[in-house]
């Protein structure tokens, strides 16, 4: 099955939602990524803010992809489990940022952060890589 068809199957199951993308909107994520990684690397921040900068470009990151094919999810896991098929994601990215998406909901709803900088390095790296290829992708699709 295509990336395409599987796309098609999360939105007939309700999990992601049509919609045609939008360049400002899409630029917006990315700037917001951009910016967010790069503070993401202030040693000065505490581990918390560290972490939650970088996962939240990650997510930026990931949502760019999924909107340039069409599509927006309210639930973050579909968004990173999507990468597969919107960006070509191998299967250890993809597990990585579930990973870093569990650990981000430990520390939000139950108030635990575990402070793993090997993971917060992993996050960043992946995101960075994550980036360029959106980038890409996104010069292609608005390509003038």
């Amino acid at each position: 099955m295509d990336s395409n068809a599987n796309l098609e199957n999360l939105q007939r199951s309700g999990g992601l939602k049509a919609e045609p993308p939008d360049r400002k909107e899409c630029d917006g994520l990315m700037r917001s990524a951009r910016d967010r990684l790069k503070d993401a690397k202030t040693p000065q921040l505490s581990f918390a803010s560290r972490f939650d900068l970088a996962y939240n470009a990650a997510h930026a990151v990931a949502l760019t992809a999924l909107r340039l094919h069409g599509y927006r999810s309210d639930k973050r896991y579909l968004v990173f489990q999507s990468l597969v098929h919107t960006s070509g994601a191998s299967k250890v990215q993809v597990r990585l940022f579930a990973l870093c998406h569990e650990r981000r909901n430990l520390a939000e709803y139950e108030g635990y952060m575990d402070e793993d900088e090997a993971l917060l390095g992993h996050l960043v790296e992946s995101t960075q890589a994550l980036a360029g290829k959106v980038e890409e992708a996104l010069a292609f699709q608005y390509r003038n």
